[in-house]
């Protein structure tokens, strides 16, 4: 067999070869999809009542075997002729007060996409909590998005201001200490943060009777869908 022949059998061979790994692993993907979408659903409902009460709180409803009452519905935004859709989780505690609101959030990272679960009082005006969701940042820099310490700094964060992020320490009551070595992620989260509040906050409802607010779907204990966005 002359080099040329056994180059071209090899590029072939190649060929062959990443098509049955493509197929593979497009096959798993189908497979898993769904089962890793209903882990995050799960993940979502368990860490709503943290994000909108704090740990105490919501630990304390819990010894007490009481529940919040939580309706999804989605919010859509349009904006320079793209329409994106949020997820919204509207928050009741037991005796029918309304208490906040969970959206999820998601925008690209510095290795991938981030999805985000923001916290909100009722009226929209502050941040209660923040939770990553999933992300792909590089670890033991990037992903220390993740930990507790540097999303608490999100907390209690007005959303009539635009968060910005500082390297170094000391940052002030609108700004978000950088993670060291991961400015990227952390203007990311930043910023997803920032786009979020400004497209939701002004369309959040308050309703202190979740019974009364016909335009919300019942409890769900599944995602009505995912962040998505078209033209």
């Amino acid at each position: 067999m002359s080099l040329k022949n056994s180059n071209l059998v090899q590029a072939w061979l190649v060929l062959l070869l990443a098509t049955l790994f493509g197929t593979a692993l497009a096959g798993i993907q189908a497979k898993l999809g769904p089962v890793i979408e209903a882990n995050k659903v799960k993940e979502t409902m368990a860490k709503i009542p943290v994000l909108v009460l704090g740990e105490d709180l919501s630990a304390e409803l819990a010894a007490d075997n009481q529940s919040l009452t939580i309706k999804s519905r989605v919010i859509d935004v349009k904006k320079n002729g793209i329409t994106k859709f949020y997820t919204v989780y509207d928050v009741w505690l037991p005796e029918g007060k309304m208490v906040g609101h969970v959206v999820k959030a998601d925008g690209q990272g510095y290795a991938d996409k981030i999805e985000l679960l923001v916290g909100l009082d009722a009226q929209g005006k502050h941040i209660t909590g923040l939770f990553v969701l999933d992300q792909k940042e590089t670890p033991g820099l990037g992903a220390k998005i993740m930990e507790d310490a540097w999303r608490g700094q999100f907390k209690e964060k007005s959303t009539e201001k635009t968060l910005s992020v500082v390297k170094g320490g000391g940052a002030k009551e609108d700004e978000i200490d950088a993670i060291s070595g991961a400015t990227i992620s952390s203007r990311s989260v930043t910023g997803i943060v920032n786009t979020t509040v400004a497209n939701v906050a002004s369309q959040l409802q308050v309703t202190d009777n979740p019974a009364s607010n016909s335009k919300t779907p019942a409890v769900q204990t599944e995602d009505p869908g995912k962040n998505k966005e078209h033209s």
